[in-house]
C-alpha cells in the first residue's frame, strides 16, 4: 500500500529518475522551455525551484551544490549568469506548465514547461494590459470624484433645456391665471 507516500518515481529506479530529471532541468535552463510529460513536469519543477532559488546568491558553495545535481558546466553557468539575473526580484514561481493536447501514442497528458521571465510574447502582452486604465466604482475616491465630476458636465445642456422650459411654462400658467 502507498498511504502517505507522496514522491511520485516516474516508474524508474532512484538513480535513473536522479539523471532523468537532472538532464531535463539542464534542458530547461538552457533551452529556457521543453516539451514533457504533466508527470514528469511536476517533478521537476520540485527539483529545480530549489536550484534557481539558490542562483540568486552566487557563492561558490552554492555553485558547487547545484553543480552537485545538474552535472553540467554549461547548465550552471547559465543558470547563475542570465537567469539568476531575470529572477531576482521574484520570490518564487519560476517556471510555468501550460498543458498541451494528449500524446497520440499512450494518451499522455503533455505540457511545456518553460521558465516564466523568459516569455517574451507572454511578457509584452502583459506590459499591454498594464498600460490599460479602467474607471470603476471600486477603484478609490479619486477616481469616484472624476466619474462623478465628469457625469454633470455631459448633462449640463439637457439639465438647462428643461429648466427653461419649465419657469416659462409657469409663468405663462400664472399670466393666465390672473
Amino acid at each position: 500500500m502507498r498511504h502517505g507516500k507522496k514522491f511520485n518515481h516516474l516508474g524508474r529506479t532512484a538513480p535513473h529518475r536522479a539523471a532523468m530529471l537532472s538532464n531535463m532541468a539542464s534542458s530547461l535552463i538552457l533551452h529556457k522551455r521543453i516539451e514533457t510529460t504533466a508527470a514528469k513536469a511536476k517533478e521537476l519543477r520540485k527539483y529545480i525551484e530549489p536550484l534557481i532559488t539558490k542562483s540568486k546568491d552566487d557563492s561558490t558553495h552554492n555553485r558547487r551544490i547545484v553543480f552537485s545535481y545538474l552535472q553540467n558546466k554549461d547548465s550552471v553557468k547559465e543558470l547563475f549568469g542570465i537567469v539568476s539575473e531575470k529572477v531576482a526580484n521574484r520570490p518564487g514561481g519560476y517556471t510555468r506548465i501550460i498543458k498541451l493536447a494528449n500524446r497520440l501514442g499512450d494518451n499522455a497528458e503533455m505540457c511545456l514547461m518553460e521558465l516564466v521571465d523568459f516569455n517574451e510574447t507572454l511578457l509584452a502582452a502583459t506590459a499591454e494590459k498594464a498600460v490599460k486604465t479602467r474607471r470603476g466604482r471600486r477603484s478609490g475616491a479619486k477616481k469616484t470624484e472624476d466619474t462623478i465630476e465628469a457625469a454633470p458636465v455631459a448633462e449640463v445642456p439637457s439639465a438647462e433645456v428643461v429648466e427653461d422650459e419649465t419657469p416659462a411654462a409657469e409663468t405663462s400658467e400664472e399670466k393666465t391665471e390672473e
